[in-house]
């Protein structure tokens, strides 16, 4: 099965006149034989660049270089592009303080890499009657953990567990 192409070139543009545009060559509107046929005396290939107009725009070129030179782009930007995971730490509202320290330790390993962190208090049955405590243990979470992350939204509840955001500082 062959690998549809991205744009048409030389005999399979349907088109009878295109404009053609470019640095080396005349603007304007050519039938599609002259437009071919310079393409043929310069060695390269007539491109369709976009079909959605009347007459479809097309440029000569190396069209092998040409699809290379976007490949190459399209690698730049993907390169460039920054992936942010969002990681979850949870605990409850009675959570003691060693297993405390210990959610703030592994929430600064995450923000030292670059993630996000959201941190979740879960209120069980009847202890949502402390979500005034659920509260006070999220800001404490994040007065501890300020020299690695700033929050980035404050506490809010939702349905049956409270949580924040933290964002990793810029260094």
């Amino acid at each position: 099965m062959k690998k549809k192409e991205e744009h048409r070139i030389n005999n399979h543009i349907d088109s009878n006149k295109v404009r053609l545009v470019g640095n080396s060559i005349k603007n304007g509107i050519l039938s599609i034989q002259d437009a071919i046929q310079l393409s043929i005396d310069k060695g390269l290939d007539l491109v369709e660049i976009n079909p959605k107009v009347n007459p479809p725009i097309c440029k000569i070129l190396d069209y092998k270089k040409f699809l290379y030179e976007q490949k190459k782009r399209k690698k730049q930007f993907k390169a460039k592009q920054i992936k942010v995971n969002t990681k979850e730490i949870r605990f409850g509202p009675q959570i003691g303080d060693h297993d405390g320290k210990v959610k703030i330790k592994s929430a600064e390993k995450f923000l030292m890499r670059g993630d996000k962190v959201k941190v979740f208090v879960f209120f069980k049955g009847r202890s949502i009657v402390y979500k005034d405590q659920g509260k006070i243990k999220l800001l404490k979470f994040a007065e501890e953990i300020e020299e690695y992350g700033k929050v980035e939204q404050m506490p809010v509840m939702e349905g049956k567990r409270m949580y924040m955001i933290l964002a990793p500082k810029k260094i």
